[in-house]
């Protein structure tokens, strides 16, 4: 497995059940930092990419990773440290259960590309289907941490899947975040939206909602797509 590289840095993948994909990207580019975040967290880093992302564009003094998986933990610390950043990250290895009853540190801004399957998913690659199940980090418990770790100014950005928007602004009401931008995802002008991109505070101002599409057709990108994507990807 190639490393993955970007403008300014690269990430090895090879020990992480979860590749790079569009959606990390995604949520790394579109998650705003219109509040200055000194501080991030990212649940559930992986490879470490959206972290490198938010170390990119911003200059927050701390950008904190959780990661349950042992050799994606091992693998996320590696990119971190090959980073020009290195000394701005850091994972700690422990699943999201263990960091909300053991840390009390407040961030600015938190980031997470969650799991999506709530069915079970057989793949034959258990790490695989762990981090594509939605039991490894159900969304409910994702929701009633996030609360206790995010500033009174603070902002949380996530990616879940398109059918699964309406459920996850619910939860996410019950709990005191609301939210205050959501972005649908296309793949191309005739497909269905797959994927939202959401903004939460515990504001419960007007929600603003807009639409991105990826292609115009294969392998033609959007501008918007370019825009939004094009401070990482070498071929932008």
């Amino acid at each position: 497995m190639k490393p993955f590289k970007f403008k300014e840095f690269t990430i090895h993948q090879d020990q992480c059940a979860m590749k790079v994909g569009t959606d990390g990207v995604l949520l790394g580019a579109w998650a705003s930092l219109a509040n200055q975040p000194e501080s991030i967290l990212d649940i559930g880093a992986g490879t470490g990419l959206i972290a490198l992302q938010l170390a990119q564009r911003s200059s927050a003094e701390t950008i904190d990773a959780i990661e349950l998986d042992d050799a994606a933990y091992e693998q996320c610390v590696a990119n971190f440290e090959a980073s020009p950043w290195g000394d701005r990250l850091f994972c700690y290895h422990a699943g999201f259960d263990e960091f909300v009853g053991e840390m009390d540190d407040k961030y600015d801004l938190i980031v997470s590309n969650p799991p999506f399957y709530a069915e079970d998913v057989t793949s034959g690659d258990t790490s695989r289907d762990t981090a594509r199940q939605n039991s490894s980090l159900p969304f409910d418990e994702l929701l009633q941490g996030v609360p206790q770790f995010l500033t009174e100014k603070g902002t949380f950005a996530v990616i879940v899947p398109f059918k699964e928007e309406e459920s996850f602004v619910e939860l996410a009401k019950r709990v005191g975040l609301f939210p205050n931008r959501i972005t649908r995802v296309k793949g191309n002008p005739d497909s269905d939206f797959k994927r939202s991109l959401m903004e939460f505070s515990f504001f419960d101002d007007q929600t603003n909602i807009d639409t991105l599409t990826i292609e115009k057709e294969r392998h033609q990108y959007t501008e918007a797509y370019i825009k939004l994507t094009q401070a990482f990807y070498l071929k932008m």
